[in-house]
């Protein structure tokens, strides 16, 4: 019977159920699917990297800069979700806006170079003949971000990964057409 029951929820659920698996759902339907689409993306990214520097003496330099490409794609999608979360600060829990406002500073640390070509925070170029990432062959791991202040792609995907999963139901307050 139990495992019926675990078929049911997972083909069927109710709105309670669907609820504490994807908690963003209640903020907003289309917000809650770019989220899942950008989860999907970093496990991609991660799979290319992994694969991509399997063999320190034979990188997959196709692999890498697939997995450079679309972590371009993911940063600029990331920080977009994150914004429209820390804009609407009516509709979630402090203590996870808390955690919205960390994970902001870091995507916004490679966005803004990588995006706008600018430093952060200040109207800088960042050099524009350079390469898009540095990589750590040993992490097997894209820096990312300023040439100057480099970030991990891993470790910015695991940020994002473990505050977007951290919500719970009782965080989100309202729904995001209600902050306006």
């Amino acid at each position: 019977m139990k495992d019926r029951h675990s078929l049911k929820v997972l083909f069927n659920p109710t709105q309670e159920e669907r609820l504490e698996r994807e908690p963003l759902l209640a903020f907003s339907f289309y917000l809650s699917g770019k989220n899942n689409i950008l989860l999907s993306l970093s496990d991609t990214i991660i799979e290319q990297l992994n694969e991509g520097f399997k063999d320190p003496r034979n990188l997959n330099i196709n692999l890498i800069g697939e997995a450079s490409t679309s972590f371009w794609f993911w940063s600029l999608g990331a920080y977009e979700v994150v914004r429209t979360i820390s804009q609407a600060k009516d509709c979630f829990s402090t203590t996870f806006l808390d955690k919205i406002n960390i994970l902001k500073k870091q995507l916004s640390i490679v966005r803004m170079p990588s995006a706008k070509m600018e430093e952060q925070g200040r109207k800088k170029p960042v050099n524009s003949n350079r390469s898009p990432d540095d990589w750590n062959i040993e992490s097997k791991d894209l820096l990312v971000g300023s040439p100057d202040n480099p970030l991990s792609a891993r470790e910015l995907i695991e940020l994002y990964d473990q505050t977007l999963c951290s919500l719970t139901p009782s965080d989100v307050v309202k729904r995001h057409d209600e902050s306006y």
